[in-house]
């Protein structure tokens, strides 16, 4: 079991208020995509997490402990961000063997079989391994240390469409061979919506929105149409945006269409992931 739970964090550098007492629990075995604009918050809250800085105030428990200098608790994580936190000088290999001296459960037999798949140059220095490349060793690394919760911040960065794919799959192999939490912090929504479990989403420091990808499907769609007709629909509803072109006009709702009663004038569309992350970070 490893539960993660995050009790009213603040934090602040300067009169930048980057985190505004946020409170949300990750749960074991469960994908979640940590989504934000830049800026939003999200990767000084996986920091705080991994204890690599240091909240204003607030806590965070593993399994009930504190996270604070507790090696037992944060030998349950492993943290891919978008630094490079191995000497650029190490080969790749020894990157991987640096990892299994702090993971009992590295498997360096699936490390090498993921450099392999992605013709990955293990004798290279990281220093001199392409923005593309660089991430593909540290997703291998992250995907070979067996922590029970990994978080990836911006995994994908460099890579090519045919490594992203690849990525998204051997994610969704090693979660169903052996669950794990994954905390997937990206500006690529639509690609990884299919992945996502739960969506947690940060604006300007707060907590938007912590919902399992089911209920989000119900929380918002659109109608379009002529002006006057959505107009008179959107009366004493939610409307997170508007968009007018001309004499027709587009409209996005907060709420589940499926109970809305709407006119067989007007186009209705449900809100992907993505749709809704822009139009409720806009709103």
């Amino acid at each position: 079991m490893s539960v993660i739970e995050i009790k009213n964090i603040s934090k602040s550098f300067g009169k930048n208020q980057a985190l505004s007492d946020v409170t949300l629990t990750l749960k074991e075995n469960c994908i979640y995509g940590l989504l934000g604009r830049n800026g939003a918050g999200k990767s000084t809250l996986m920091n705080i997490i991994d204890n690599r800085i240091f909240a204003d105030s607030g806590e965070i428990l593993i399994d009930g402990a504190p996270n604070r200098e507790n090696d037992k608790a944060l030998g349950k994580l492993h943290m891919m961000s978008e630094q490079l936190l191995y000497a650029p000088s190490l080969k790749v290999t020894d990157m991987f063997k640096a990892a299994a001296c702090f993971y009992p459960e590295y498997d360096m037999e699936y490390a090498l079989k993921l450099s392999q798949e992605y013709k990955l140059n293990t004798k290279a220095k990281l220093q001199k391994l392409s923005t593309g490349y660089r991430s593909i060793a540290k997703i291998i690394n992250a995907l070979a240390c067996n922590a029970q919760v990994v978080f990836l911040d911006e995994p994908v960065l460099g890579l090519d469409a045919n490594h992203r794919d690849m990525f998204y799959r051997q994610l969704i192999e090693k979660y169903n061979s052996r669950p794990a939490t994954f905390v997937i912090s990206t500006h690529l929504i639509e690609e990884a919506a299919g992945l996502i479990e739960r969506a947690v989403v940060i604006k300007d420091g707060r907590l938007l929105l912590d919902e399992d990808s089911e209920a989000i499907r119900s929380m918002g769609y659109s109608v379009s149409g002529r002006a006057s007709l959505v107009d008179e629909y959107v009366k004493g509803k939610d409307v997170m945006n508007e968009e007018t072109l001309g004499g027709l006009k587009t409209a996005y709702i907060k709420g589940d269409r499926t109970q809305a009663d709407i006119p067989p004038e007007l186009d209705v569309q449900p809100l992907s992931l993505q749709s809704l992350f822009i139009h409720l970070t806009n709103s």
